[in-house]
């Protein structure tokens, strides 16, 4: 944020200043999805794993368990 002459302040930034922008941008983003992809996966093989009586605990039947995890990995 930069303040003007009037004193007014100002929130626009330049494009080298806003996060995401560019080819570290679309790194970072890049990263993000992977990482994002894999622990969804590591989770729902963690969920299919779990024993019948844990799963009643948190309130999923083993169909309801082995649906999340025949999921792809892509699909939130």
């Amino acid at each position: 944020m930069t303040q003007s002459m009037n004193g007014s302040m100002n929130t626009r930034t330049d494009a080298q200043e806003r996060p995401g922008q560019g080819f570290g941008g679309v790194l970072v983003t890049l990263f993000d999805t992977v990482a994002t992809w894999n622990e969804r996966r590591r989770q729902r093989r963690a969920l299919e794993a779990l024993p019948d009586h844990l799963l009643h605990d948190i309130g999923l039947s083993r169909a309801d368990a082995v649906t999340e995890a025949d999921k792809p990995f892509w699909q939130g």
